[in-house]
């Protein structure tokens, strides 16, 4: 891809985009609706974020909510949360059960299969019966309860699918194709989501894999994007920002990733492209957490580069800060992940107002995105040398820069706000009440 590219290209729609409601939705009778979710703040999860803010929109919308979650695993300054907290009308109920080494993957799965148990107890509840249940795939087999308890009760559920399981274990190389427990494990998945009333995934790709593999379900999956607010995330000059100050990144040509760096995410074509533009001044700054990160902190020694600077994850209130305090935002998904995930890391950074260098496969919807919101530029995974180029390319234009960020911000308003995608899921758990 040349420059010129960059600058010529023309909107494309596709037909799987759900727009947002053009009129509030009217309510006549409160519907119940229960969010189950593994993660919920304090933890700094994406999920966890995002149900909170849908809880909240859902509640301005008229339903009756309540959140059933865990403890904290992934927080800054607690490892403990009240077992039960009011947000405005919003209740949050929280498992009494800690999490165990979080951090490491035997303590993940220990720890998704303690609040599996802990859910299940809360679906017997005969209170929860009158409900409609929202079930995440965080952990992957949760909605794996609610098909038990729908036939047990006749509980409503619906399912939320944040990444597809096992499919992406099959994709890494952690089980095979044609293992028993990987038959088994879509098996179930088919069960599920046959008795569920409603299906949610968050691309196209994600859609069509879905109805692939349970043709009968596809007039039931419904594609709502995940989002960000764009009255909190708000772009903000570099020498404005005091995170940019702390950490030195006003003088410097900043590129930033930031999030998961984990096996489904694309690092390789981001360490490329830090090795061709070594000599410029140009910073890449990672800040999260993952598999591949410890990796790549190795390779960056090895290869005695000094244009990386790699932070945690930040608090809540420090995001605002830490996704401004760059020039260009990366977004990436690994080869042959197109259509299992979907980062959301991608609103927020439309959001920040900064032009989008994403990565991945060619078939991604990531590619539409960027295309239609004209706000920067995707690559092939194992481009860094397109991907230094443009950076290269908007270090140096700083007009277009600008121009691409507040394109991109502007896509964001129009269709990938809170209101606007908690209109969306209002109107599923909306019809699977009814």
């Amino acid at each position: 891809m040349n420059i010129s590219d960059w600058l010529k290209r023309s909107p494309q729609i596709e037909s799987g985009f759900v727009s947002a409601p053009s009129e509030r939705t009217k309510v006549r009778t409160p519907v119940k609706i229960a969010l189950v979710n593994q993660f919920f703040p304090p933890d700094y999860a994406p999920t966890g974020q995002l149900i909170e803010e849908l809880a909240r929109q859902l509640d301005r919308q008229g339903a009756e909510v309540e959140v059933f979650t865990g403890q904290p695993g992934y927080a800054f300054q607690a490892d403990k949360a009240p077992a039960f907290e009011q947000m405005g009308r919003v209740k949050v109920k929280r498992s009494r059960t800690s999490q165990l080494f979080p951090h490491r993957i035997r303590g993940k799965a220990i720890n998704g299969v303690l609040f599996s148990i802990r859910t299940f107890l809360y679906l017997l509840n005969p209170r929860r019966q009158g409900n409609v249940i929202l079930l995440t795939s965080a952990p992957p087999f949760l909605p794996i309860l609610g098909y038990i308890a729908s036939l047990l009760f006749g509980i409503s559920y619906v399912c939320l699918i944040y990444d597809l399981y096992p499919d992406i274990a099959v994709e890494l190389g952690v089980i095979p194709a044609n293992h028993w427990l990987t038959r088994c494990w879509q098996a179930l998945n088919r069960r599920v989501w046959e008795q569920s009333k409603g299906i949610i995934v968050l691309s196209p790709a994600m859609r069509d894999r879905v109805s692939k593999l349970c043709p009968e379900v596809e007039p039931k999956i419904s594609v709502i994007h995940s989002w960000a607010n764009p009255d909190w995330i708000v772009p903000l000059p570099k020498d404005e920002n005091w995170f940019a100050q702390k950490h030195e990144l006003v003088e410097p040509f900043t590129v930033l990733y930031s999030g998961n760096m984990g096996r489904c995410h694309d690092v390789e074509t981001i360490l490329e492209a830090a090795i061709q533009l070594r000599d410029e001044p140009i910073r890449f700054v990672c800040i999260g957490a993952g598999a591949k990160r410890e990796g790549l902190i190795q390779k960056a020694k090895q290869l005695g580069l000094d244009n990386f600077t790699f932070l945690p994850y930040q608090d809540r209130h420090v995001l605002p800060y830490s996704l401004t305090a760059c020039d260009v935002s990366l977004v990436s998904v690994a080869e042959g992940m197109e259509s299992l995930v979907a980062p959301s890391k991608l609103y927020s950074a439309l959001s920040s107002g900064r032009p989008l260098a994403v990565i991945c496969p060619k078939h991604s919807y990531l590619n539409q995105i960027v295309t239609e919101a004209k706000c920067g530029a995707s690559f092939r995974n194992g481009d860094g040398h397109g991907l230094a180029q443009f950076i290269r390319f908007l270090m140096h234009d700083r007009p277009t820069a600008a121009t691409m960020g507040t394109a991109g911000r502007m896509y964001l308003q129009r269709s990938f706000t809170p209101e606007a995608i908690a209109r969306q899921y209002y109107k599923v758990l909306r019809r699977a009440a009814a």
